[in-house]
């Protein structure tokens, strides 16, 4: 069953505001397109699970944008990886998870609790390297691909 892509946000400058977006291009070399953080290897994309975001806002309890965790992407109706090697296949564009995006300080700024809120289970999401690059919208189907020798079918 194929999810889908809710949100896209970058932000131009580290530490600005995130600007949402309803289409942009992802590259191989920088990652989405007009984002500061994009050229950094292994993660130049992060994608946020709405079902994961949604636990972590009720344990603090808040309610919070998807923005705030300051990811890229935002997906829906998908089973979360939780292994290194899995991939994500959105619109044109196939990602590989390389972590899970570790919550930073940044989120107790925002909400006291948000970061340990954030740690089980990979709520915080998952950062990527890009495999093959392309051009994502809104409503884009987002597809999982379990990691090779995860165990999962």
């Amino acid at each position: 069953m194929a999810g889908k892509l809710i949100g896209i946000a970058r932000t131009p400058v580290p530490l600005a505001d995130m600007q949402t977006l309803s289409a942009t291009a992802i590259t191989v070399e920088a990652g989405v397109e007009g984002d500061a953080r994009g050229a950094k290897p292994g993660r130049q994309v992060t994608v946020l699970f709405r079902e994961g975001w949604e636990d972590a806002c009720r344990a603090v309890p808040a309610i919070l944008p998807w923005t705030t965790r300051r990811a890229n992407l935002y997906v829906e109706g998908v089973e979360r990886p939780r292994a290194v090697g899995a991939r994500l296949k959105i619109g044109d564009v196939t990602l590989e998870v390389t972590e899970e995006t570790r919550p930073c300080a940044l989120m107790e700024r925002f909400q006291p609790g948000l970061r340990a809120a954030m740690t089980p289970d990979w709520r915080g999401g998952v950062s990527c390297a890009v495999i093959s690059g392309g051009s994502i919208r809104l409503r884009d189907a987002v597809e999982v691909e379990p990691a090779p020798n995860s165990g999962a079918d």
